[in-house]
């Protein structure tokens, strides 16, 4: 098993290399003289390491699989890094389809980002609790993961077309959303690297405090910049922290987590001011020059096909077959645990993307900030639901 588990690791960094090396083969394509959509030396390599990638993780999954006797989407790692996968699995799809080389440059990032992420969380393999014993784990789970890659890549496509159309001359509403999206790729980016500094340095700092009519303790990974409710810090030489989260903050880990995020967004913040000094100017308006062979039309296609693909599998997943499992594991279909109401806010904002595409022609820069806004819907889902609110799925 250990044996296993070694080789699994090895897939999954090999993956994350491979698909880091394949990104810089899609930058390359941005100098190329001939048009977006023509197949060149550059895009031929990059799509092939994407594809070696892919292969590699799917061994990574293959062999973590075989190492724990169930599908590996049973915890936050495994569930996250599995969604990686598939948005890498659905750009490739969508590659084909569209041969469109700059969505390379944006999707496998975000990749290489979810992956990063998933890799913050503990990755040992143990026992699944007896709600995931039944294969809905597989089937609910994989098609979720699915359904929200498509959607991701419909993130990627509108993401490239805000930052192309959108005039960076004025500052603006526009631009400064635009802004704040850059921003919270980077905080993602800040959680990774001031949660791998601190691991590094071996950070540990121990809370106690009441829950629930009993003392629980709190292993804080990071410096506690929020303590928990009427918390007292038992490790010496630790800084203590500025405040405390508020009482209605629910879940034994509720207060590291809000403690995680607020460094998330901190070191976040920091990158941002670091990226504004050096370009000296905005980051999309920095970017918006490397798009001028990309098709605004093209994008606006891809965005829309992605959602129309990514939707109902999503349905599947994260409704029809989530509420299958319900009936199964606690005898009810439908019980408004958050992770639950999230899906339905995704199931009934994509319902309307879809709607006021057909419907009411919102094609264009209208289109394209709906599939952010969706992608952000389902980022919160991953993050902030499963982070910081307790509920029935906070074994994940």
């Amino acid at each position: 098993m250990g044996d296993l588990i070694t080789l699994s690791g090895n897939f999954l960094y090999l993956a994350f290399i491979l698909y880091l090396i394949a990104t810089f083969f899609f930058a390359g394509t941005i100098r190329d003289k001939k048009t977006e959509g023509t197949s060149t030396f550059s895009s031929k390599v990059a799509i092939s390491l994407t594809i070696l990638g892919f292969i590699s993780q799917t061994g990574y999954f293959i062999t973590r699989w075989m190492a724990s006797g169930h599908a590996p989407v049973s915890n936050l790692f495994e569930f996250t890094t599995f969604f990686g996968m598939m948005l890498v699995f659905s750009f490739i799809i969508i590659y084909f389809i569209y041969r469109l080389n700059i969505l390379g440059l944006f999707a496998l990032p975000i990749a290489l980002l979810i992956i990063a992420y998933a890799s913050m969380f503990p990755k040992e393999i143990s026992p699944l609790v007896p709600s995931l014993k039944s294969h809905w784990l597989y089937i609910h789970v994989t098609t979720v993961s699915l359904g929200e890659a498509i959607l991701a890549v419909s993130f990627a496509a509108g993401l490239i077309y805000l930052i192309k159309e959108i005039d960076q001359t004025v500052r603006s509403k526009r631009t400064t959303w635009l802004e704040i999206v850059i921003y919270s790729i980077l905080a993602t980016l800040g959680f990774i690297i001031i949660s791998t500094t601190f691991n590094a340095l071996n950070y540990n700092a121990t809370f106690e405090f009441p829950f629930e009519g009993d003392i629980s303790s709190v292993d804080y990974q990071l410096p506690p910049l929020a303590g928990p409710n009427e918390g007292t810090l038992l490790t010496t030489e630790r800084m203590n922290p500025l405040f405390e989260v508020p009482s209605w903050m629910q879940g034994v880990n509720a207060a590291r987590k809000f403690n995680t995020l607020l460094w998330s967004l901190i070191t976040g913040l920091g990158l941002y001011i670091i990226a504004r000094a050096v370009l000296r100017k905005r980051i999309a308006a920095a970017i918006q020059p490397l798009l001028k062979k990309t098709k605004s039309d093209l994008l606006d296609e891809v965005s829309y096909r992605a959602v129309a693909i990514g939707f109902p599998v999503f349905t599947l997943g994260g409704l029809i077959f989530a509420m299958i499992w319900a009936q199964e594991a606690w005898n009810r279909y439908w019980g408004w645990d958050p992770k639950e109401v999230w899906a339905l806010i995704t199931w009934f904002f994509y319902a309307a993307f879809l709607h006021l595409r057909l419907s009411r022609g919102w094609h264009g820069e209208r289109s394209a900030w709906l599939a952010v806004i969706g992608f952000a819907i389902i980022m919160f889902n991953l993050i902030a639901v499963n982070l910081i609110i307790a509920g029935l799925h906070s074994y994940a």
